[in-house]
């Protein structure tokens, strides 16, 4: 066994379509992604292809954001959240069959706490997502949500 690994690869930023006055904080990879106004990228994070970050969102850093997912304007994600778009729906992971991902939609004024994990969505805006809970299901409603799977607490 070699004591070299046969590929090393850098974080990077390519292909990505960023709007004015954005700031990004290295290393984090980001490409074909978009990026709004304004917007904050915080350390250690991934946006993947086909995302989109709106206008005056901030992502914190270790957060992943998967391909199909979109993100509305004034939104807020904190440190070490996770998008998934990959339900398992064949019993084992896609395997880059992208025909079987889904979409996420977080809408509007939407804050999701740290290390929550965010499965194929909608979210609608004016929405409380509390750290560490599991979202598995659509919310229509503005609120507050936590736990796992989160249930709505109380209204805003």
């Amino acid at each position: 066994m070699s004591s070299k690994p046969s590929v090393i690869l850098e974080s990077s930023i390519k292909d990505v379509k960023f709007g004015s006055n954005v700031k990004i904080v290295k290393p984090c990879n980001l490409y074909g992604c978009s990026i709004g106004n304004n917007a904050f990228i915080g350390p250690f994070t991934e946006i993947q292809k086909n995302a989109s970050i709106g206008n005056n969102c901030k992502v914190q850093s270790h957060s992943f954001i998967c391909e199909l997912v979109e993100i509305d304007d004034d939104s807020v994600i904190a440190h070490g959240v996770m998008f998934i778009n990959d339900t398992y729906s064949i019993g084992k992971p896609a395997e880059g069959n992208k025909n079987l991902w889904k979409k996420t939609k977080v809408g509007k004024n939407v804050s999701i706490g740290s290390n929550a994990t965010i499965l194929p969505v909608v979210i609608c805006d004016n929405v409380v997502i509390g750290a560490g809970s599991v979202v598995t299901k659509d919310i229509n409603e503005p609120g507050i949500y936590a736990g796992n799977p989160a249930k709505k607490i109380r209204s805003i």
